[in-house]
Order: C-alpha cells, then sequence, then structure tokens
C-alpha cells in the first residue's frame, strides 16, 4: 500500500511531541554520559554514587531507549514502517532499563518513592509509540 492517505493534524502533533520527548532523554542520556556540571547539579552525592555505578548494560538499555525512540519519532514523521522496529526495541530498553532501576539498583530507596512517578511515564509512553506506530501502519499511512 501507498502513502496517499494523508495524515491527520493528530498524528503529526504526537509525532512531533514523541520526537521533543524522546529528544529529552537523548540530553538527558548525553549529560549522564559525560557527567556534566548541569547533570551533577541534579542529584545528590548519593544518588550519583548510585547512578556512576551502574553497569554498563543498563547504560546501554538507557542509550537504547531514548536514541531508538528518537529514530522511532524521525521514522514516524517520516512516514516509514520501519518505525515500529525503532519504537519495539526502544521499548525493550525501557523494560531493561526499569529491571535495573527497581529490582536492582532500588531506586526507591535511594531517591524515595516519588521516583516511581517518572519511570512509569517513560514506560507508558514507550508503550503507546510503539501502539501509536502498529495503529498508523494498520491505517496505511506508513509505507
Amino acid at each position: 500500500m501507498s502513502t496517499d492517505i494523508k495524515p491527520t493534524t493528530s498524528f503529526w502533533v504526537i509525532s512531533v511531541i514523541g520526537l521533543l520527548w524522546n529528544l529529552i532523554g537523548a540530553n538527558q542520556y548525553i549529560q549522564q554520559a559525560y557527567k556534566t556540571d548541569s547533570f551533577k547539579s541534579m542529584y545528590t552525592p548519593e544518588q550519583l554514587e548510585t547512578i556512576s555505578n551502574m553497569p554498563t548494560w543498563a547504560t546501554a538499555a538507557f542509550a537504547i531507549a531514548v536514541f531508538g525512540g528518537v529514530l522511532g519519532c524521525i521514522l514516524l514523521l517520516l512516514r516509514k514502517k520501519l518505525a515500529k522496529l525503532f519504537f519495539q526495541i526502544s521499548l525493550l530498553g525501557i523494560i531493561v532499563q526499569m529491571i535495573y532501576n527497581f529490582f536492582i539498583a532500588k531506586i526507591t530507596e535511594v531517591y524515595g518513592p516519588g521516583a516511581v512517578i517518572m519511570p512509569l511515564l517513560i514506560l507508558v509512553i514507550g508503550y503507546y509509540l510503539v501502539s501509536f506506530s502498529k495503529q498508523a501502519d494498520r491505517s496505511h499511512l506508513l509505507s
């Protein structure tokens, strides 16, 4: 099928918001990877130690989650079916990262119970973008 069907305004709005959301995540990853001063100023010494002790595989999951999401959104804006795959890879990265955060690092012990809100939001948005891209494909908006 071709992409002769015109996407709705909501398709474009959701795609752009998804891109902005994932770019914020990519920025957070880059700041964490380079240990910028602005990054370090957001955390307590105990929290920074927890972040510094993150194993390579968990850091890789973080990178896969955010950069997979960025690529997925770019592909969605280009109306390419490959967006679905990148959102699925991104969601897998999110899940691996959350397993580390909650069950291995036990971030709620370091960050408090409020640390659950943002990771859950990330998970929900990641799942939504997978579902959204699948729906866009079923609606013949992607080629």
